[in-house]
């Protein structure tokens, strides 16, 4: 956490493609791995102009970035028949964990979504990310009716 933290200093707005290495720096600093190409092709499909809502955000302190979402909004799309949305991806400058920005995150994302008239968020999360599984927990998600597959080649 900074030495003094100010939550009146924190901003969330809509991702830029200007915010690329930002959001790289704070993934690798979670992860300890670079993933530009990973980034580079989601904020390319985030912000592509043919998308009706842009979902994906970031948040800001003093003017700098130091978390981000990247979110989808679906109209009727997997076999659901209603418009939903998906967390992909949330990250949180370590020394900025703790302080509320994922949840200031997650708060912007749904308020953008309520407008959309969207009706449920998914997400995937590692069954042993205690943390991140108590974290969506506290934000209202529960296991959801699906049951994901998968199959080793």
């Amino acid at each position: 956490m900074p030495n003094q933290w100010d939550p009146t200093k924190l901003d969330v707005r809509v991702m830029r493609r200007e915010d690329l290495e930002a959001i790289v720096a704070i993934d690798a600093s979670v992860f300890g791995t670079e993933r530009r190409e990973y980034y580079e092709s989601k904020i390319a499909s985030a912000l592509d102009p043919s998308r009706t809502l842009i979902t994906s955000l970031v948040a800001t302190y003093e003017g700098k970035p130091v978390g981000f979402l990247m979110g989808e909004l679906y109209h009727g799309e997997f076999g659901i028949p209603a418009s939903s949305a998906t967390i992909d991806t949330i990250g949180v400058k370590p020394e900025f964990q703790k302080c509320g920005i994922a949840t200031r995150l997650i708060e912007e994302f749904f308020s953008i979504l309520k407008g959309a008239r969207v009706e449920r968020v998914h997400t995937l999360v590692r069954w042993d990310d205690w943390d991140l599984l108590r974290f969506f927990a506290k934000q209202g998600f529960t296991p959801g009716g699906s049951l994901y597959l998968e199959k080793g080649l």
